[in-house]
């Protein structure tokens, strides 16, 4: 494990006529990381923003913009969202025809490069490029949508990352996302999750219970 266990909440749940007013308050809560989904409609069955947005939210917070690419091609849009204020940059392995180098480009672009793993996309996708990834993102749910039910084989996923990250010896943010709640977290945790990204989770009952939501998310 590399540390505390951090809290990244997706901004997908939050109020979206309220969205600085949210993302402030969840900073002041305790969150770690601002995790902001983007997707294309055609990657994944959904539409939500692009580099703008994050552009808007950036003098709103500190914290780690924790960018979830679901798009293809990625590789066009990796420099917008780099100058746009995101820290971290995932991509999927089947958003493109060549991971190393959407990797290569982000880190040149001075960002985490981070890979995100689908619920039927093996861990084979990224053994040889291990060496590249500063984040994993295991998908708990099929990306698209929040407020999906966790999927359970995801545990599994996650352990057997985490046997193999601290095994190499690397220093990679093993992060989940998907049907994170007060019941999965702990199951999240023990599996080897540091970073756990929550949505509805964290945003449920409004801006005063967002510290006690982060809190119980984080664990003991």
């Amino acid at each position: 494990m590399s540390g505390e266990v951090r809290i990244a909440p997706s901004i997908l749940a939050a109020d979206f006529a309220r969205l600085g007013e949210e993302v402030k308050a969840v900073t002041e809560a305790g969150a770690d990381w601002i995790h902001l989904d983007v997707m294309d409609g055609h990657f994944v069955p959904n539409l939500t923003f692009g580099p703008d947005m994050v552009r808007a939210l950036r003098p709103l917070s500190g914290l780690t913009f924790d960018t979830h690419l679901m798009i293809a091609p990625a590789d066009p849009f990796l420099e917008a969202f780099a100058e746009a204020g995101s820290d971290v940059i995932t991509v999927h392995p089947e958003a493109g025809p060549h991971l190393h180098r959407s990797l290569q480009a982000i880190r040149a672009l001075g960002k985490k490069a981070g890979v995100s793993l689908n619920p039927a996309t093996p861990l084979s996708a990224i053994e040889h490029v291990l060496e590249d990834i500063d984040l994993i993102l295991v998908m708990s749910v099929n990306p698209g949508f929040g407020g999906q039910s966790f999927i359970p084989g995801a545990l599994q996923k996650l352990r057997a990352l985490r046997e193999r990250i601290d095994g190499l010896g690397l220093s990679i943010d093993l992060e989940v996302d998907g049907g994170i709640n007060f019941e999965t977290a702990p199951r999240a945790i023990a599996a080897g999750a540091d970073v756990l990204v929550a949505g509805t989770a964290t945003f449920k009952g409004g801006p005063t219970a967002y510290a006690e939501n982060i809190r119980r998310l984080r664990g003991p």
